[in-house]
């Protein structure tokens, strides 16, 4: 399962990179951009694929890498979850994941009403999507040192 559940990170790890440096190598993330249907297209992709990345591993990978290696019960919360994790050193801050969280929140809500809110928010996701690739890569390496990864996928 643990595995099934890496695939589809990294399906929406690898599309919300690719959108995040077509979005690098513009000139400048202005509201000029949404005058552009090509740079819209490539806002909406980094969008939705950053949105999906940080559900898939809020809501299931992280309880099932606490679950793989014995830490995890029912009753936990998300906040308990990211706390486990801090202590596992898999994030270096449940705060700062529930920032993430709230800037999710913000570009489900915002977007596409107000397009300098949008601009910020963008701005803020790609300098958090390191953080929560560096926060996935950090689970992966756990596994895969503990044997808990089928690595013949």
């Amino acid at each position: 399962m643990i595995n099934e559940i890496i695939d589809k990170v990294n399906l929406h790890k690898k599309r919300a990179k690719l959108a995040l440096e077509e979005i690098k190598k513009w000139d400048e993330l202005d509201s000029g951009i949404f005058e552009d249907f090509e740079k819209i297209k490539t806002i909406d992709t980094f969008i939705y694929r950053f949105i999906k990345l940080q559900d898939i591993m809020g809501e299931k990978l992280f309880k099932t890498f606490l679950d793989s290696i014995g830490e995890y019960k029912d009753n936990m919360s998300l906040l308990d979850v990211l706390d486990k994790l801090e202590k596992f050193e898999i994030i270096s801050d449940a705060n700062k994941w529930m920032e993430y969280r709230k800037l999710r929140n913000e570009l489900t809500h915002e977007y596409p009403n107000n397009e300098n809110d949008v601009i910020d928010g963008i701005k803020i996701a790609m300098d958090f999507f390191n953080e929560i690739e560096d926060i996935f890569n950090n689970i992966i390496n756990y596994l895969s040192k503990k044997g808990l990864l089928d690595e013949n996928k």
